[in-house]
């Protein structure tokens, strides 16, 4: 019996790796067409990703779950270093799969003056492939170009340094400063 719970279980995590393995060969990669998206926001606009890139660059930062450990400390990075990221012509957001109630209330305790994303459906995790044990998004940060293309792709993101680095990334990429209206 338990013999064949271990066979079970092998083959199992066998085809598991597998799919992840081949998954992993069609990843979205730099120079890629990021995948289009219409998110509500906290800020209760509806954001579409062509809409924005047609203006500006675009930064999304992907996060597992509002007011956890990680995603708090991230969060209050962007809001209390927003400055940094405010003066370069870039449209930044978090996004998450939680429903835009909870990312509102996320973003009115620790005073986020940037929209964070709701994709309650997850398709827009699915797309961008941050989707995790189909129940959260990994925390990734996504640069996208004014062309729609992805530029890079932050996967080994550090939540307390996250506007510093988003803000270093975007210089390092050629993001120009924002033109005073």
């Amino acid at each position: 019996m338990i013999k064949k719970l271990i066979t079970k279980i092998t083959c199992n995590a066998v085809i598991a790796l597998l799919i992840g393995w081949s998954m992993s060969l069609t990843a979205l990669e730099v120079g890629d067409k990021a995948p289009n998206f219409r998110l509500e926001a906290s800020d209760g606009k509806t954001y579409q990703l062509s809409d924005l890139t047609a203006k500006q660059a675009v930064v999304i930062a992907w996060y597992p779950f509002a007011f956890t450990s990680g995603c708090t400390i991230e969060c209050k990075s962007l809001a209390e270093n927003g400055h940094l990221l405010k003066r370069l012509d870039v449209a930044y957001f978090m996004a998450s799969v939680d429903p835009v109630e909870k990312n509102r209330e996320f973003a009115e305790e620790y005073k986020a003056d940037f929209p964070l994303l709701s994709d309650p459906s997850k398709q827009t995790a699915r797309d961008y492939e941050v989707l995790s044990l189909g129940m959260y998004a990994k925390r990734h940060t996504f640069y996208i170009g004014k062309d729609g293309t992805i530029l890079f792709i932050d996967r080994d993101v550090r939540p307390a340094q996250s506007a510093q680095d988003m803000a270093a990334k975007l210089e390092e990429l050629g993001v120009p400063a924002r033109i005073p209206s």
